[in-house]
This record gives structure tokens, C-alpha cells and sequence, in this order.
């Protein structure tokens, strides 16, 4: 990460970075213009898109891109599989060339649900993936002629028409030790989802880098505990029963914790499933409570490695404009 010096010979810390997911549920993409600029308003300077089952990842960044080019952009994530390496680097490299030194391609290898349910494509040798496809699109965004075999693909004499300037920082999405590893060798930053704040303690030494960390953070901003607690039990029974997500979880040491929920849903009770899982999980996994708390909550990502917090907000109880504003930066530490 980049520094300046103080008079005294001291380095600068960073400056404080504040995410929010986007674009935001119930809310068009056409209407998200004055979102975009109240988030500017209130101190947000990061809006990051996900590519699962709604909006794809770059279109609401290119919105914000022109709607409030003041914001910092982010995907986290695109999948290394599901474009093909050219339509990939064109992509990113619009992206760069609308918001010159704005943007971060996070890239990551998704999931197999993703990847081979939705999109038919298989699902095979993921650290590779991503690794060729880093390595790839370090090579085109350059504005290099790419003729190479790698493990996974073959690209054959395709050279970028429009190359970009300066090339995008490349994220890589890491969850165990592999891939974590070679987001520290390799990418310019690591995006980390799906845990806890004291698990952000466990995950990073297995960088070997001092790189910058994103973190998408689930939020629920509301005092009704037992309706934050359902929510994210139907949350974290989606996301945690996904292979990449239970293989992490049983990394971090949760696997006797998690049994009873995987048996449940293995055996097609997906109700006892959600049955099984304890309030303290959900309160680990899930940020919820007023909005000091949860700021709060926030705080402790960053105090343990995080140095750009995404919040993934789930209004329940509340409006919208008052989450957004209420969870408004600057969070406190720990």
C-alpha cells in the first residue's frame, strides 16, 4: 500500500476507504443515479458490485462511473470462467478507460453452482484458473500481443485494440490457504467474505504480503435481534452449504459446529437445517444491531486487517435512506 511522509520522516496511513454494495435491491439501475451521489454526500467512497444472480458486475459501476466519478469502483467478483480471456479484458479494460485509477477488478473462480450449474461450464482446476487468468490479463491490459498456452486456456494472437493507460489493481477473492497464498504472490489485493471479525486474523498471515484487504460484511441494522437471526440463518444456510464455502468453514475450525446444518440440508430438511444453527454463528457471521453497534461491529473487521469494508446492507425494520445513512462513515475502530 502507498504512503506519504509526515514532516517528521513518519509514513501516513492510508487513507480510510468506506464500501457499500450496489447496486441496491428494489431499486432500478436507471434510479440509482442520486443514490450514487447521496453515498458521495455521506462519506462513502467505495461502491462494489458482486456477479451472481442479478446485475451483472460491471454495468453499475460504469453507471457510477459517470454519475459520481469521484467514487472509488470495485467488482468483487467476476468469475475467471464464465468469459471467455478476450470478452474478459475488453471488459475490464472499458471499465479502466471510464474510470481511470477509480476501479478494482476482483476475480475469483466463484463457485460450482455458478459456474457449472448456471453457465454450463465445468468447474475444473480453479487455482489455476485464476492464476492463468490473472497472469493473462497482466500481459493484454499492457497492451502485449498474447499468444500463449497456459494450463487452462489458449489464447492465440489477440492484442487490445484499446489498451489502457494504467491498468487496474487485480483483487483476487481467497478463502484458504492456496489461494490466499497466491493472491499474496500474485494480485494486487485480496477480497475475503463470509467470515467473522476474528477469522480476518486467522486469514491474513497466510498472505505472506502486505496487500490491501477487502471484505464484503453482511449488515443488518436493526435492534430485533431474532428477526436479524432468522434472516441470517436462511443467509448463511445458502452460502455455507456451497462446497468453496464449507471447505473455508471447516478450515477456520467450524466443521463440528456446521455438521448438523450440512447433514440436515444433505438429507433435504431444509428446515430442520436452519434449525441447527446457533445464534452465536449467526451473530459472528451476520453485523446487526443499532447503528452504533454495527458500526462498531465494522470497526473490528478493520482493527483485525481490513482496510476497505464492503457492507452487503439488509434493510429489515428500516427504510433504506435511513440504513444508508445511519451506517455512514467513519466507523470506529475495534
Amino acid at each position: 500500500m502507498t504512503t506519504t511522509a509526515t514532516p517528521g520522516g513518519h509514513p501516513d496511513p492510508p487513507p480510510a476507504r468506506f464500501g457499500i454494495t450496489v447496486p441496491f435491491d428494489g431499486v432500478s439501475l436507471a434510479d440509482h443515479r442520486r443514490w450514487y451521489e447521496e453515498l458521495v454526500r455521506l462519506g462513502y467512497t467505495d461502491v462494489w458490485t458482486a456477479e451472481t444472480d442479478g446485475a451483472d458486475g460491471f454495468t453499475p459501476l460504469a453507471l457510477a462511473s459517470a454519475w459520481a466519478p469521484s467514487l472509488q469502483l470495485g467488482v468483487a467478483i467476476i468469475p475467471a470462467y464464465t468469459r471467455g480471456p478476450a470478452l474478459l479484458a475488453q471488459s475490464v479494460a472499458a471499465m479502466a478507460e471510464a474510470a481511470p485509477d477509480h476501479f478494482t477488478l476482483g476475480i475469483g473462480t466463484s463457485s460450482d453452482v455458478i459456474v457449472s450449474r448456471w453457465n454450463g461450464v465445468e468447474f475444473t482446476e480453479p487455482y489455476k484458473r485464476v492464476r492463468d487468468t490473472i497472469r493473462f490479463l497482466r500481459s493484454a491490459l499492457a497492451g502485449e500481443k498474447v499468444d500463449a498456452r497456459y494450463d487452462t486456456f489458449t489464447v492465440r494472437g489477440f492484442r487490445l485494440a484499446r489498451p489502457v493507460e494504467h491498468p487496474p489493481p487485480i483483487f483476487l477473492a481467497a478463502l484458504r490457504p492456496g489461494m490466499l497464498g497466491l493472491a499474496g504472490r500474485e494480485a494486487d489485493g485480496v477480497i475475503i467474505n463470509w467470515l467473522s471479525a476474528e477469522d480476518v486474523a486467522t486469514v491474513t498471515p497466510e498472505l505472506g504480503a502486505d496487500i490491501p484487504v477487502a471484505a464484503r460484511i453482511f449488515v443488518i441494522p436493526t435492534e430485533d435481534a431474532e428477526l436479524a437471526r432468522s434472516v441470517g440463518r436462511r443467509m448463511i444456510a445458502a452460502y455455507l452449504n456451497v462446497g468453496v464455502y464449507a471447505a473455508f468453514h471447516r478450515w477456520l475450525g467450524r466443521g463440528p459446529e456446521l455438521e448438523p446444518m450440512w447433514s440436515a440440508w444433505q438429507a433435504g430438511d431444509r428446515k430442520g437445517a436452519l434449525a441447527t444453527i446457533p445464534d452465536d454463528l449467526v451473530d459472528s457471521l451476520i453485523v446487526h444491531g443499532s447503528y452504533d453497534q454495527c458500526r462498531a461491529k465494522v470497526g473490528r473487521y478493520m482493527a483485525n486487517g481490513v482496510t476497505i469494508p464492503v457492507m452487503a446492507v439488509i434493510p429489515l425494520d428500516v427504510s433504506l435512506e435511513d440504513a444508508v445513512a445511519g451506517l455512514a462513515p467513519p466507523w470506529p475502530p475495534g
